[in-house]
């Protein structure tokens, strides 16, 4: 082919598009002077042929490949100039990816060779580095568009109940799913894994990132990865490592099978997305793609020194979603894996930053931001559920409360208060009750659903349940770290053994605490979210920000048997969906003539005083009990006790049946008993009553 028999194409599709007589490729480079499109072998290992794309329209280089088909190998060359105090980097020596890539060859090494500067330049005055890294960069294939997708299954949010996990971490360790699926996408989707997410009945998981990455050149010297997956480097193509690579099948291929297999068990998906940074990291790091595209178009920069990027994520740099090439990246990227992929929403990573100002405005977070407004509007994402991390490190970072309405928000809140209550015993009633019923201080319930406060007491990130009873202290030297890195403040003990115990009243008081605090957020108002692993009983060693760990410190430990509260979880979860009370349908009222849908809320001591205002504000909290009248008949009785000592605790009048007891280490299915007016509920104990049987 010769490099006249290029066609201009067009600009509408951006990326990589079949076309009836070959491929349409585009690349928005706003400041490029030119841009070359580089052919590759199939291996992705020599460069066949360079075409410069022959048009521009507007920001968006463009042209036609005649006869190209799917599995093209490809990569960009992008000129233009090297004035990184202008914020510009283009290095045409530096093949880069395309932003649009479905599927990525190759794996960043971490060689200086993919920096655009030379690594003597590296501290100071930055020079263009000449080496040819095109035999190692990162390169896209082109893709054949995926079978339309089947509808999700309709979960009603009320009801919902998420599960964070990783794709990897789940099964690796699984002795149910085949060994050559163990790890992957195919292994999350076999019938073992996901018999597991169906006896405990949550609704959605939530799946850690799964877009292509790049493990930061550090991690690599220290023969790490970035495990979590927080540094994409190709938004919209699935992560080739969590692929089994059988035959007949491909990344996208493998990842689309798991999403239908999980929607057919009825479970909806929802990605953790992180479009606030890349792995490029700061000025020092690699050139794999948007840095040399348009550096000064795709990333924050410091106003007075193009030269270095604003850092609101600790990761070395931060996307520019105010500019219109970016936004329409990231939407376009949004919409892929729904239409492509037919997952069912997005968890926001440090969401803040998507929605920052400009230099005008000091960069404050704002709630009408381009990103935040594009989605409320668009047919394809308006409907999907949206979650917010709502906290960066930015100025005036943390924003619990402030997302639009119909979002979802990770309440970390509720995660301290309760660990506090528990744990500590250092949380007054107020407080407890104010995060059981909702956190309405945070999500106006005049503007907001009852479900939008995402209630957890672990995620990912820090300590895991069965690590937050057994270790006072962060253990994380195998991050290489000096110790250093992790949250200090965790909020936990140890029942006087740091780590790992065989003591049978060490062992008993752990369970007892993680089936309360597993139990608080079940039956709290909004959405709870659990932690894959802690009904398991797996333990990190004590490690709380196991990010780059690979291993058997995050792969699930399936064999912890006698730790497992699988058969609680699934209790305390049946009991929720079987208990409308339970339910973020409304918001809990104070009384029968209040507006709303939900429950009304009565709170008591433990003798059935109504609470005055000393006792909510008591500052080592105590015994505290709510009942939950909806309707005529159902009502709940939630006993709780975050006290070192038991409690005797006076009930309404009627007739009331134990449905759960946190004390008890005996969880069956058995119907609920009916139990007598004076009722004593064990020390950090929560105990459920319904005053109806309630029917599974």
């Amino acid at each position: 082919m010769s490099l006249s028999s290029m066609l201009p194409g067009n600009a509408a599709e951006w990326g990589a598009t079949l076309a009836p007589e070959g491929v349409n490729f585009t690349l928005a480079a706003p400041n490029a002077t030119s841009v070359d499109l580089c052919l590759f072998d199939e291996a992705g290992l020599t460069e066949l042929q360079r075409l410069p794309l022959p048009a521009k329209t507007g920001d968006v280089w463009h042209g036609l490949l005649p006869g190209g088909r799917a599995g093209q190998v490809y990569g960009f060359r992008v000129h233009g100039p090297w004035a990184p105090e202008q914020g510009h980097r283009f290095n045409p020596a530096k093949l880069l990816l395309d932003p649009y890539a479905r599927e990525v060859l190759g794996r960043y090494d971490g060689s200086d060779l993919h920096w655009a500067h030379t690594p003597d330049s590296a501290r100071g005055r930055q020079l263009p580095d000449s080496r040819d890294n095109a035999a190692t960069a990162l390169k896209a294939r082109v893709c054949a568009p995926l079978p339309t997708v089947n509808p999700g299954p309709v979960v009603r949010p009320e009801q919902r109940v998420m599960y964070e996990m990783h794709v990897k971490g789940f099964t690796r360790l699984h002795t149910g799913v085949p060994e050559a699926l163990r790890g992957s996408y195919a292994g999350l989707a076999h019938p073992a894994a996901i018999a597991h997410l169906k006896a405990l009945g949550v609704t959605t998981v939530s799946l850690m990132p799964v877009a292509f990455r790049a493990d930061e050149e550090r991690l690599q010297r220290l023969g790490l990865s970035n495990y979590w997956g927080y540094s994409p480097i190709a938004w919209s193509a699935p992560e080739i490592r969590y692929w089994s690579g059988t035959a007949g099948s491909t990344p996208r291929t493998e990842f689309r099978a798991m999403v239908d297999a999980l929607h057919a068990a009825g479970i909806e998906v929802i990605l953790d997305v992180v479009y606030n940074h890349t792995g490029e990291t700061d000025e020092f790091g690699p050139l794999l793609s948007l840095r040399g595209i348009d550096n000064g178009t795709y990333y924050h920069l410091e106003p007075g020194d193009a030269s270095r990027y604003l850092n609101w994520t600790g990761c070395g740099n931060c996307v520019n979603l105010n500019h219109p090439v970016v936004l329409r990246t990231v939407m376009d990227s949004l919409r892929t894996w729904v239409t492509d992929y037919g997952v069912d929403g997005f968890r926001f990573d440090l969401a803040p930053v998507l929605a920052r100002g400009t230099a005008e405005t000091d960069y404050r977070f704002n709630p009408h931001a381009p990103l935040l407004m594009a989605i409320a509007q668009d047919p394809t994402l308006r409907n999907c559920m949206m979650v917010a991390e709502p906290w960066d490190i930015g100025p005036g970072g943390y924003q619990v409360g402030a997302f639009p309405p119909g979002w979802l928000e990770w309440n970390d809140r509720f995660r301290d208060t309760q660990r506090s209550a528990w744990l500590q015993h250092s949380t007054h009633r107020g407080a407890l009750a104010n995060r059981l019923a909702g956190s309405a201080e945070a999500f106006s319930p005049l503007r907001r659903a009852a479900y939008s406060s995402v209630n957890f007491v672990t995620a990912h990130d820090g300590f895991n349940l069965m690590d937050v009873v057994s270790y006072c202290h962060r253990h994380n030297d195998a991050n290489g770290e000096g110790n250093r890195d992790g949250h200090g403040h965790n909020l936990s003990v140890n029942h006087g053994v740091e780590g790992a115990s065989d003591d049978a009243q060490v062992v008993q008081a752990r369970a007892r605490h993680r089936r309360t605090l597993l139990a608080a957020t079940l039956f709290s108002l909004g959405t709870p979210m659990l932690l894959a692993g802690d009904e398991l009983g797996h333990s990190q060693g004590g490690n709380n920000n196991a990010y780059c760990q690979d291993n058997a410190i995050t792969w699930l430990n399936w064999e912890a048997t006698r730790h497992d509260l699988s058969t609680f979880v699934a209790r305390a979860i049946a009991l929720r969906r079987a208990l409308p009370a339970l339910q973020a349908t409304g918001w809990w009222r104070s009384h029968a003539g209040e507006a709303g849908s939900g429950p009304v809320a009565m709170w008591a001591l433990s003798d059935g005083r109504t609470l005055e205002a000393g006792d909510w504000e008591a500052p080592q909290g105590g015994p505290l009990a709510v009942q939950l009248q909806l309707g005529t008949s159902e009502a709940v009785l939630l006993l709780l006790n975050p006290s070192a000592s038991a409690q005797a605790f006076t009930l309404p009048a009627g007739d009331w049946h134990l449905c759960l007891d946190t004390a008890s280490e005996s969880v069956g299915a058995e119907p609920a008993s009916t139990v007598s007016p004076l009722f004593t509920v064990q020390a950090d104990s929560l105990v459920l009553l319904s005053a109806m049987r309630p029917v599974f």
